[in-house]
């Protein structure tokens, strides 16, 4: 099995996930006492939040292709970019590697082609919502995206002030649960939980749409990636 590198850090409650999920599904797939070989370079998410919200995507887009460059230099075989929002760099980081990038919205859509959907729900934090980086890669596959209305504001917020510190609120499940209602009611056949946080707070246990988990679907890709 090839080595994971993984860019975590954004946030790092999201990317503790991931780590269960990379060795959960190598276990499942190897057996005995198997687990996943991974290299994690956990950044610090307050400068890249920062450049973030200065639209500052070249500076941030150079420091973590500085970090891919670092794993793959440390034996990292297969890299992925454990955040939704930062795959708009992800042209910057392909470029300044030689091992293969496993881009998190390509799971997502074959899973939902397999399944048969061809129009779906878009959540995330703002940037992945309203920038095209995101609903574009979907398109190239025949994918239509659909994101709120309103409330986009609170979406944002509910993942930068709460899911990324940890912290889990009814109060913003029942706002994530309506926004999935409103996208239903204008033709989503199914929600894209495109914020590596968000699965923390709704499942299909609580969705009106079949949910999509972005970090569990793109952790079990790089699995497959690592053993192929």
């Amino acid at each position: 099995m090839k080595t994971i590198g993984l860019i975590g850090g954004m946030s790092w409650e999201s990317t503790a996930h991931y780590y269960r999920v990379l060795n959960q599904e190598t276990a499942a797939r190897l057996g005995g006492l198997h687990s996943a070989p991974v290299i994690v370079h956990s950044v610090d998410f307050a400068p890249i939040a920062a450049m973030q919200s200065a639209g500052d995507w070249d500076g941030a887009g150079q420091e973590l292709a500085r970090i891919a460059r670092g794993l793959q230099t440390a034996g990292a075989e297969v890299i992925g970019l454990a955040t939704n929002t930062m795959h708009i760099v992800a042209d910057q980081i392909t470029a300044a590697i030689d091992v293969p990038f496993v881009h998190i919205a390509d799971p997502t859509s074959d899973a939902l082609l397999a399944d048969g959907f061809a129009t779906v729900g878009l959540l995330g934090t703002r940037f992945t919502m309203e920038m095209g980086f995101y609903k574009n890669r979907l398109a190239e596959r025949g994918l239509t995206a659909l994101i709120p209305e309103v409330d986009r504001t609170n979406l944002n917020g509910i993942i930068y002030e709460e899911l990324c510190r940890g912290i889990i609120r009814d109060e913003s499940r029942h706002i994530y649960v309506t926004a999935i209602e409103r996208l239903a009611a204008r033709g989503a056949e199914a929600v894209i939980l495109g914020c590596t946080e968000i699965t923390m707070l709704i499942d299909d246990a609580v969705s009106p749409l079949p949910v999509y988990d972005t970090t569990d679907l793109h952790a079990k890709a790089l699995v497959e990636a690592a053993l192929t």
